[in-house]
């Protein structure tokens, strides 16, 4: 196999990106939540001030893999970071480094923009990711309980 190359993603780009990304939404049993369409990520991925980064993985001119992710900052830490939101490699091309490299190359970005650190959740019931995540050293962050403020309890709040 040859070496992933990895990329930013750029117009044109928008069929692979959905595409991956429902693949996503399914191995984590969420496509019930996915609304994301070619027109969204045109505007909110691909636009002159993204609201987030997008990266693409491929072998051999196959889409390998994706990462989504924007920058953060730490009052406390006094530091910047990376708060990564999606990162998948496909099924069929696991276990291939592929993960690791694109892992990498954020870490190179981080280091390189001055970031202190990257961050990301993942789902309780997928061993197969944290084990991957510890195997790089990653640290788990149990001190922390992760809130959502969505829908009515959003628009009620907005509201008061």
């Amino acid at each position: 196999m040859n070496e992933p190359a990895i990329r930013a993603a750029r117009a044109g780009d928008e069929d692979v990106i959905l595409t991956l990304l429902r693949e996503l939404a399914g191995y984590e049993r969420l496509e019930h939540r996915f609304r994301l369409t070619r027109e969204i990520i045109a505007r909110d991925f691909l636009c002159a001030s993204p609201g987030l980064c997008c990266d693409l993985a491929f072998v051999e001119e196959e889409a390998a893999g994706i990462m989504t992710w924007y920058p953060t900052y730490s009052s406390f830490a006094a530091a910047r970071g990376i708060h990564l939101e999606d990162f998948y490699v496909r099924d069929k091309l696991r276990r291939r480094g592929i993960g690791r490299k694109l892992l990498a190359h954020l870490a190179k970005r981080a280091r390189d923009d001055g970031a202190a650190r990257i961050e990301w959740a993942v789902l309780a019931w997928n061993e197969p990711s944290i084990r991957f995540y510890e195997s790089l050293r990653a640290e788990r962050v149990d001190e922390w309980h992760v809130y959502r403020l969505v829908g009515g309890a959003l628009h009620d709040l907005a509201s008061s």
